[in-house]
């Protein structure tokens, strides 16, 4: 894995920034909710289903527009039987279009001029809440001859922008009420006990004692008395345009599939001797030909002998110290300095966090 494999990202030292809070946290109860269906779609230049599945969904449609049919009696490849996916947003009311995501469940090859018929999407209790329609777009296409083919993104996946039509809405309901006062909970995305306190602090100054704090992932806000029930959404938004510094962990995160190093903020190391290097080793096959003579003989056999030779090479390896790093840059620094590769720099993280020099926390993914 080379260094053009490898993405090191090392934050240099910045002003600190604050962020709003409605872009750090969720309001409790505030979700969507996932929509399915099974459909059909028709239209395939010849790279649909010749499966059971399909013939009969076709047979059961054409059945509902009053012909009557075999599955037997349909073949071809221009229709196939798909999934159908959605997200009901927690606002989303009766009459209004939802996004939807098309894939195909058997042999159809591509989705390429698909139509989606009319297709119920249900929530996980069983109820429909909308009617998927249209035509799918893959966003690229498909071409192919006897001895070649060519193509352009995933064909078996699609896209329906507005297919949906919403039957019936999940409203969200994001204010509790107990004991005659309503209450409201903001979650964080990342959980941390030092943003969750300045998340309750900045909006105790607007209004003094409306806030306290659950734990590292919650706050719950107070709505105050004069504000009304028609006033609550403009409440809302002003306690979430605040800005607060969000307070970052300190940990090194590796992917070691891909050499992806993410190193925060605040991650030093202690004082510490580092040696860099290793081994080379050199392989390399050939083959050799034997060809035996003897003299008033024909016994012997031309043989192809394969050889390897084996070349190890020990490189310098310096024992350097790295004096204590207390920001991301000066710990950028200190490793360059030693001229670490990313597969270096992979083990030279977990070797110090073995050891004890690394204050951070050690993510491998």
């Amino acid at each position: 894995m080379g260094v053009c494999a490898a993405l090191f990202l090392l934050a240099l030292a910045s002003p600190i920034r604050g962020e709003r809070i409605k872009d750090i946290v969720d309001v409790q109860g505030v979700r969507s909710n996932p929509l399915t269906g099974i459909g059909l779609v028709t239209g395939l230049a010849g790279t649909g289903d010749t499966t059971l599945l399909s013939r009969q969904m076709l047979t059961n449609v054409l059945r509902d527009l009053g012909l009557v049919l075999s599955p037997t009696d349909l073949n071809g490849k221009s229709v196939a039987v798909v999934m159908v996916t959605a997200e009901l947003g927690p606002f989303d009311r009766e009459g209004s279009r939802i996004d939807v995501d098309v894939s195909t469940l058997g042999e159809a090859t591509s989705l390429q001029g698909a139509m989606l018929l009319a297709t119920p999407l249900r929530g996980l209790d069983g109820q429909v809440y909308a009617v998927a329609q249209g035509g799918v777009s893959i966003g690229g296409w498909s071409a192919s001859g006897n001895q070649a083919s060519a193509a352009r993104n995933h064909q078996t996946v699609g896209r329906i922008p507005d297919g949906a039509i919403v039957e019936k809405s999940e409203l969200a309901i994001f204010i509790e009420q107990v004991a005659g006062q309503r209450y409201l909970t903001l979650t964080l995305r990342n959980n941390d006990f030092t943003t969750a306190q300045r998340i309750s602090d900045a909006i105790n100054q607007a209004f003094a004692g409306s806030t306290i704090v659950l734990d590292a992932g919650a706050v719950r806000v107070t709505v105050p008395g004069n504000v009304t029930q028609q006033g609550i959404v403009g409440f809302l938004d002003e306690i979430t345009k605040k800005d607060v510094t969000v307070d970052m962990p300190a940990t090194v995160v590796i992917n070691e599939r891909t050499g992806t190093i993410v190193v925060g903020e605040n991650v030093g190391i202690s004082a510490v001797a580092i040696s860099q290097g290793g081994l080379v080793v050199k392989v390399k096959e050939s083959a050799q030909v034997s060809q035996p003579v003897a003299p008033f003989s024909d016994a012997g056999r031309t043989e192809v002998i394969p050889e390897t030779t084996l070349g190890i090479t020990e490189q310098n390896a310096y024992l350097m110290p790295v004096s204590k790093a207390v920001t991301v840059s000066d710990l950028a620094k200190a490793l360059n300095a030693i001229g670490a590769s990313p597969r270096d720099l992979i083990a030279i993280f977990n070797a110090l966090k073995k050891a004890g020099a690394l204050q951070a926390k050690l993510v491998i993914m």
